[in-house]
């Protein structure tokens, strides 16, 4: 709950500096362009977090896949959009979305064959519940 209020709370923030600061359209779509920016890097950026983890552990158990081919997918898309429309707001966020899913699909290409898919480690298992005969 505390997130949502916090996200609106900063929406309401943008909307507010954005009107009563910056009078023209230009300045207006610079501003919230670069809020955009900020955001998308860090969106996709965001799966590299477990690449630490990844390299340590040579596996790529943790590290969903099908979350990294999208990530790479959506980011190419993007990217011929913004090229086709030269939306520079658009293009360097996705551009770098798109290089942060090659490394992520060139990290799992890698580490791929060391991970131990059975071994499951102690605290990754879930408490065993027993229940009584009675």
């Amino acid at each position: 709950m505390f997130v949502l209020l916090f996200e609106v709370v900063f929406a309401a923030v943008v909307v507010f500096v954005t009107l009563f600061f910056f009078h023209t359209l230009k300045d207006r779509a610079m501003v919230v362009g670069i809020v955009c920016i900020i955001f998308n890097v860090i969106m996709y950026t965001s799966p590299l977090t477990v690449m630490k983890m990844v390299i340590k552990t040579k596996s790529v158990k943790y590290m969903p896949f099908t979350l990294s081919l999208a990530n790479f997918l959506n980011g190419c898309i993007w990217v011929l959009y913004a090229i086709l429309k030269f939306d520079p707001y658009v293009l360097i966020p996705n551009a770098l979305g798109t290089l942060s899913g090659i490394v992520q699909l060139v990290l799992y290409a890698v580490f791929y064959r060391t991970t131990n898919w059975d071994d499951d480690d102690e605290e990754d298992r879930p408490p065993e519940v027993q229940l009584s005969s009675a």
